[in-house]
């Protein structure tokens, strides 16, 4: 092998230490300021700078000494016995043991052991030693928190008056209502807002129509403004193709977009077919095409659509329930309620505070309409059934929240107190069965677990200084949307306590629905059989009143007074009685 290079050095240099020494400044550059240059610069006011601090971190490898495994068998054979006696033999064994158990020195033994067996045997049955003494330790302390939530985002029509002059984004004296809300079904990053002014004859000239959904990564701007013929009232996602929205408008019509297609409705329901009110509920069908879907209007009709033929409704449903099938006598529909498991029923919450349960398979239009259940003083704002429990549903109207059970027609099983604001919208909490979140008019937010508490919220927040409009919450339950008077969007989260289900609580929310729904029937039949024994007295009654001669007003007069006076003298008696005394 021949060298080419050679790289010599001292001996003493290597591992030499450093040798540092105080020295003054030295000025390497100078660079004097030259004023003539400041007029080619642009003052920044305010200047914003961005500072990112993260922790250093390190990454280490260590190779460890290989895990050697092998596999062992064991071998177990029935020791004790004596060397003249086979195991496997039975006839030798039990002789052996009939011989053993006549040795005195095993019957000492035997009761000395079972003396011991059986102290440790109460030992186990006292203490639990496989007992978790901290298992519920982080469970109680969620539960020592304090409810709360926190405002993520603000979401508003206008966010600056430089938006008004550049873009003319809804430049309009009146403000709209958010009037619904729907978060996209495959991501919670996006929110369809429908926009529409419900004041009467409030809607003036060169007001817009459009309708926006927002990008919550990007609130400065829509991420696409829908366009319809007319204001939205409600606008839902499709479940099933997040790309297809549908909405109702405020003149009756029906129409619905494609995102892929841009802002405008790609088919609108013609006038004449459509509703004659606003259509306040909008909701998506389980089918396999996943385009069908229906509505309902104050106009007191549900139509049924198939997106895909919106010429006219495929079915029609007149919610009168006098089940005469008159237009004239239908109740006003406010809004709709369909669970997805039960896929025949829904549910219509009216104007005038009844709530109609309806039926689509049946045969006849009269049988469509199953029930009523009556117990709001004015409309119906929002319906619900419970995830957890379809069978108990929540309706909100007038100044207070009722539950139901489909089995009592004539009165709620539980309700809140009356508040001093009207209740807008209301809606049950995905995660936990016994939460719902209400809001009011007065620009709160109630949070209600009935488990924990029943005469008061157990979060009241208070949103914004308008009414509160619209509620949503998203399917993980621990972000709410609510939508003001004044189109204002606002985001919030809430905590884990309020949407982290506790251990046994589907079986105590159970036993709780399942004790007041058994309350109201003992209360419904009771309530019965008086009004029944009040009838029979009421009729009784008029066959005496009929045998008695008639008392004339004077007559009656007399006597009473006669009577009253009576008491105020035995009455004066009986104090003198006791002064003497």
């Amino acid at each position: 092998m021949e060298i080419i290079y050679v790289y010599t050095r001292k001996r003493s240099e290597f591992g030499r230490p450093c040798s540092f020494s105080d020295r003054p400044a030295k000025v390497s550059v100078d660079i004097p300021p030259d004023p003539s240059m400041a007029s080619g610069f642009v003052l920044r006011n305010p200047v914003d700078s961005y500072v990112q601090h993260a922790s250093d971190m390190s990454e280490h490898e260590v190779n460890t000494e290989r895990v050697e495994v092998e596999s062992r068998g064991v071998n177990h054979v029935e020791g004790c016995w004596p060397k003249d006696v086979n195991p496997q033999e039975v006839e030798q064994t039990t002789r052996f043991r009939k011989k053993a158990e006549k040795d005195e020195n095993y019957i000492n033994t035997i009761t000395h052991l079972s003396a011991l067996m059986e102290h440790c045997i109460k030992q186990n049955n006292a203490i639990n030693i496989y007992e978790e003494y901290f298992g519920e330790e982080e469970m109680a302390e969620m539960e020592d928190e304090p409810p709360f939530a926190k405002t993520i985002n603000v979401i508003s029509k206008l966010t600056s008056f430089f938006d008004v002059l550049l873009s003319k984004r809804d430049p309009n004296v009146t403000k709209r209502t958010a009037t619904h809300l729907s978060w996209h079904p495959d991501t919670c990053k996006k929110l369809a807002v429908a926009y529409s002014s419900l004041e009467f004859q409030q809607n003036i000239k060169d007001m817009s129509f459009d309708s926006y959904i927002w990008d919550l990564e990007n609130p400065n701007k829509p991420e696409l403004v829908l366009k319809p013929s007319s204001p939205l009232v409600s606008l839902e996602y499709n479940p099933k193709d997040s790309h297809i929205l549908v909405g109702g408008c405020y003149n009756g019509q029906m129409a619905y977009w494609d995102t892929r297609k841009g802002g405008l409705p790609v088919e609108v329901s013609t006038v004449e077919v459509s509703h004659r009110d606003p259509v306040y509920g909008a909701i998506w069908l389980q089918s396999k095409t996943g385009t069908e879907c229906f509505s309902a209007s104050t106009d007191g009709q549900v139509l049924w659509w198939d997106i895909r033929k919106l010429s006219e409704p495929t079915e029609t449903l007149v919610l009168d329930i006098t089940r005469k099938g008159l237009l004239e006598n239908a109740l006003g529909a406010v809004t709709l309620e369909f669970e997805p498991t039960m896929p025949t029923k829904f549910m219509v919450g009216t104007e005038q505070g009844i709530v109609i349960a309806c039926n689509r398979k049946a045969k006849t239009p009269p049988e469509k309409i199953t029930s009523t259940y009556s117990g709001h003083h004015g409309p119906v704002y929002a319906l619900a059934r419970n995830p957890f429990y379809p069978k108990i549903f929540l309706t909100v109207g007038d100044w207070t929240a009722r539950i139901w059970s489909e089995e009592t027609k004539e009165s709620p099983i539980m309700w809140t107190k009356y508040h001093l604001s009207y209740l807008t919208d209301g809606c049950w909490s995905t995660m936990r069965p016994a939460v719902f979140f209400t809001t009011r008019s007065d620009g709160t937010l109630d949070v209600w677990d009935f488990l924990f508490k029943q005469n008061d919220p157990s979060l009241s927040l208070k949103v914004c200084d308008e009414p509160l409009s619209s509620l949503r919450l998203q399917d993980n339950g621990c972000v709410v949307g609510c939508g003001s008077k004044l189109g204002t969007v606002t985001l919030l989260e809430i905590s884990s306590g309020l949407c982290t289900l506790q251990r046994n609580e589907k079986t105590l929310a159970n036993a709780m629905f399942e004790r007041e729904t058994k309350r109201e029937k003992i209360l419904e039949a009771r309530h019965r059989e008086m009004r029944l024994k009040e009838r029979a007295r009421s009729e009784g009654q008029g066959m005496e009143m009929e045998e008695k001669p008639v008392e004339s007003p004077h007559e009656v007069l007399d006597y009473t007074s006669r009577d009253f006076f009576e008491v105020i003298e035995a009455e004066l008696r009986r104090r003198v009685r006791a002064e003497t005394q």
